[in-house]
């Protein structure tokens, strides 16, 4: 059955090279947000390729509110981004994540 919604697209993204954070300015959300397994599990999924966070439960295991809150907060701290949205097979609004850097550099002194 066709639908009147595209629903995959392809991403045209490509993350920074590099997030810079120094431990004295607040990079405190970024190292604690992932201190979870389940978020390092989210950014590894995400490095791969751009996803909704129904793939990502897939991937990681967990269900799709936990993906969201990790979600959030990954997006809080700059580690991931929303690039687009696709829409599910019944038409319903889904927002696809990615890398925001390639690569994390955390400094202990600035």
């Amino acid at each position: 059955m066709m639908s009147a919604f595209p629903q995959r697209q392809h991403v045209d993204h490509t993350p920074s090279e590099q997030m810079d954070c120094a431990l004295d300015n607040g990079s405190d959300s970024v190292l604690q947000t992932l201190s979870s397994e389940t978020a390092r599990e989210i950014v590894r999924t995400v490095g791969d390729e751009p996803k909704p966070p129904s793939e990502i439960a897939d991937a990681v295991g967990t269900s799709i509110q936990n993906v969201q809150y990790h979600l959030g907060r990954l997006q809080n701290a700059g580690i991931v981004r929303h690039v687009d949205t696709w829409y599910s097979s019944r038409g319903c609004e889904m927002s696809v994540y990615a890398l925001g850097a390639e690569k994390l550099v955390v400094a202990i002194d600035t």
